[in-house]
């Protein structure tokens, strides 16, 4: 063999084993009512940072946080039910079955140490996963959500928000997207989320979204004992005394100027904000 060829042979198995290195390992667990789950698999040890995606979204809105977080720690991003890769069987997406979602994901790949980190719907999500799995959870980060625990919306209100969904699924879910992202806002982006989130099953979304918005800690009281951290834009107040009453150990960073998809839109930023948190909530566990 010459040298060219031991070269060329070299730079193949290099680019192969770092292939291997990067590249994720994919999983499945078993939801309690069955429905598989997806996910995907970075490093190991403990302790495991689970990403939940919000509503209408996937395991890809992570897609700028992975190669950041996977040097230093753990990582399992996940597809709930309906969503992505999953399973879409179900007939109502509760926040409670999605809670039992990421349990199902802890279980599989039997985590003692979690701290789980939400985006937007996965606030609520990952809050009822921590019910679910208490031992396991040593502390939640929610993404631009949890703004006040006591916010509770009519029957009249759910339908102000889920009818035009209803009428026109695309149309209307586009123009409620849009008011998430500033002035400034690069269009091209702003774009893509909308046509990505858009894509999504209207039944499914219409189910979650009514869902989430059923939901009520003042009905139902919490019981949150491990720290619990807000990474939010200024698009909207964070009400931090009203979350203390249902979470004792709540504290909220903001960033400024940036839209409801901060860890998109200023990911350098948001990936320090976020690991700053996680070394802020390890070092206290």
């Amino acid at each position: 063999m010459n040298k060219k060829i031991k070269a060329i042979v070299f730079s193949l198995c290099l680019l192969i084993t770092v292939s291997a290195v990067c590249s994720a390992k994919e999983g499945v667990a078993v939801s309690k009512d069955g429905t598989r789950i997806s996910f995907s698999i970075y490093g190991k040890g403990e302790p495991v940072l689970i990403f939940v995606h919000g509503w209408c979204c996937d395991r890809s809105f992570w897609k700028k946080q992975i190669p950041y977080f996977k040097k230093k720690y753990h990582v399992i991003a996940v597809d709930l039910a309906g969503h992505g890769r999953s399973g879409h069987e179900r007939t109502v997406y509760s926040m409670k079955d999605f809670g039992e979602d990421i349990a199902a994901v802890v279980r599989r790949i039997g985590a003692d140490k979690v701290i789980l980190i939400g985006h937007s719907m996965g606030g609520p999500v990952i809050v009822e996963a921590s019910q679910i799995i208490p031992d396991n959870v040593i502390g939640l980060v929610g993404i631009d959500t949890l703004r006040n625990f006591e916010t509770v919306y009519t029957q009249e209100q759910i339908d102000a928000y889920t009818n035009p969904l209803k009428e026109d699924f695309k149309k209307n879910a586009g123009a409620f997207i849009r008011t998430m992202f500033v002035k400034g806002t690069n269009p091209k982006f702003a774009d893509k989320i909308v046509k990505k989130m858009t894509r999504e099953s209207p039944e499914i979304a219409l189910s979650a979204m009514e869902e989430m918005l059923k939901l009520s800690y003042v009905n139902n009281p919490l019981n949150i004992k491990v720290p619990v951290r807000c990474l939010n834009s200024d698009l909207w107040p964070t009400n931090s005394e009203v979350n203390r009453k249902y979470a004792p150990d709540f504290d909220v960073r903001i960033m400024s100027g940036t839209g409801h998809f901060l860890m998109l839109e200023k990911p350098a930023e948001f990936n320090k904000q976020l690991d700053d948190i996680i070394q802020e909530i390890l070092k206290n566990s």
